[in-house]
């Protein structure tokens, strides 16, 4: 059985999407004869938000992890001052001297050993100075993780494999990454030369990786559900006391929240009474929506719920509970959460595929630019191949769904989903696929293992 070491950052019990695609490698390898090893960081979710990303760990020392699947050691988490001083006054207190401080790590990282995030290289450094592994694939961001994968395949001579959550130098989401844009050029093309492969999640995020790195041994492994957590949720059946609109996860700039809410309020302002809730589950940014119902749509507050990040086994239980799900248009990529939509076998209604005002705050805020190889409407296709939702035109076309729902859900008690075809979006078999690749890479038996001390 051949040994892969996974770096990767993100990880159960961290409440994050990107953690959930490197946990389901090291829940299915071994069915697929291969024992993942993972490295990771300790999580500890103590404030259930964004504090939980820079919180120290409880311990100072790795915590190792033996299961039926495979291996964890989790590396100790030590904030550094930027982090320090967020946790001890606020969001608010000393913006500027912490996004300084960020920046300096977020430079000089590359060059020197230095950052909370090197923990995961010495404890991966540390395992493999006694023990034999076939290959490495590490998973970002955070990209520093792809140095430390190369640095360990120079040092002793295994093969590695980049997987790209998000592009790293063309992704224009990042701020700091966007006036570090050069130096960020620089080393992905120089650290990535040593991979033997990369995977990502879409041919979008291959187009703008290859314009940094030139070609290489590509393989696209989408995202999709977990079926373990779907199995698990798959005897509970949707809620009839009032219609449920869920949202789950990151709301970006692109997005049309304020038309929806705007509709949604229309919508609720011609009913004198009725049973309706929107819930956002997790989402980042909950003081600016908060902000914007209460001094826009006020009436509309009683209608509207805000859960913090959940784990994904209770998350699930929570979306099974729902009625309806809303999913944004991500145009040229499909993100993540329709794979989880489309498993609960919920009826989406995805907003918006030609609306002005979407359109308008595309053109501002989109975070991929756009080619004219791209697909634009490739998550539209996958709720039509599924008929698993409502391709929503514009925001006079969901006050139209809106009432042609709560009218079948005041007949039925319940809101239809006959979808189909959606086994193939399970993640295990992107992990089968995964498996096929790391069977087939050789080892690099012309390296030499170089020993040398960390730094």
């Amino acid at each position: 059985m051949k040994k892969i070491l996974i770096l990767a950052y993100d990880f159960p019990p961290y409440v994050s999407v990107g953690g959930l695609r490197p946990y389901n490698w090291y829940r299915y390898l071994k069915e697929f004869n291969i024992e993942p090893i993972v490295v990771t960081r300790q999580w500890s979710n103590t404030h259930g938000n964004h504090l939980d990303y820079i919180a120290p760990s409880d311990n100072k020392s790795e915590v190792v992890e033996s299961t039926e699947f495979g291996e964890i050691i989790r590396a100790p988490y030590i904030p550094n001052l930027a982090n320090r001083i967020m946790l001890r006054h606020g969001d608010k207190k000393w913006y500027y001297l912490r996004r300084s401080i960020s920046a300096f790590y977020e430079f000089t990282q590359f060059v020197l050993p230095v950052g909370p995030k090197i923990e995961l290289y010495k404890a991966a450094r540390k395992y493999l100075q006694k023990n034999h592994v076939d290959a490495i694939i590490v998973t970002g961001d955070p990209f520093i993780l792809f140095k430390y994968a190369s640095l360990l395949n120079k040092e002793f001579g295994m093969p590695w494999i980049a997987d790209y959550r998000d592009p790293w130098t063309t992704n224009k989401t990042n701020i700091i990454s966007k006036y570090l844009k050069p130096w960020n050029w620089f080393f992905e093309r120089k650290i990535l030369k040593s991979a033997s492969a990369v995977t990502t999640v879409d041919k979008v995020f291959q187009r703008k990786i290859t314009e940094v790195i030139g070609d290489k041994n590509f393989l696209i492994l989408p995202n999709g559900y977990d079926p373990e957590s779907i199995n698990a949720v798959s005897g509970i059946t949707q809620n009839s006391e009032k219609l449920k609109i869920t949202f789950v996860g990151t709301i970006y700039d692109w997005h049309p929240l304020r038309s929806i809410l705007r509709t949604i309020n229309e919508f609720v302002l011609t009913h004198k009474e009725i049973n309706f809730q929107l819930t956002f589950y997790g989402i980042n940014t909950v003081l600016e929506v908060t902000d914007m119902i209460e001094k826009e749509y006020p009436k509309l507050s009683k209608y509207v719920v805000i859960i913090p990040k959940l784990p994904n086994k209770i998350l699930m239980e929570k979306l099974a509970d729902a009625n309806v799900m809303l999913l944004f248009n991500y145009y040229a990529y499909t993100g993540t959460k329709i794979y989880d939509y489309l498993a609960i076998r919920r009826k989406i209604i995805f907003c918006y595929s030609n609306d002005k005002e979407a359109i308008a705050l595309k053109k501002q805020f989109y975070n991929i630019e756009e080619s004219v190889e791209d697909n634009m409407s490739i998550q539209a296709e996958i709720i039509k191949s599924t008929n698993s939702g409502i391709i929503v035109k514009d925001a006079n076309h969901l006050l139209e769904v809106l009432g042609e729902l709560y009218q079948e859900f005041e007949n039925t008690g319940s809101i239809a989903c006959n979808s189909h075809g959606i086994e193939k979006y399970s993640r295990k078999i992107q992990v089968e696929k995964l498996a096929e690749l790391l069977a087939s890479i050789q080892p690099l038996a012309s390296i030499q293992p170089l020993k040398r001390p960390l730094g």
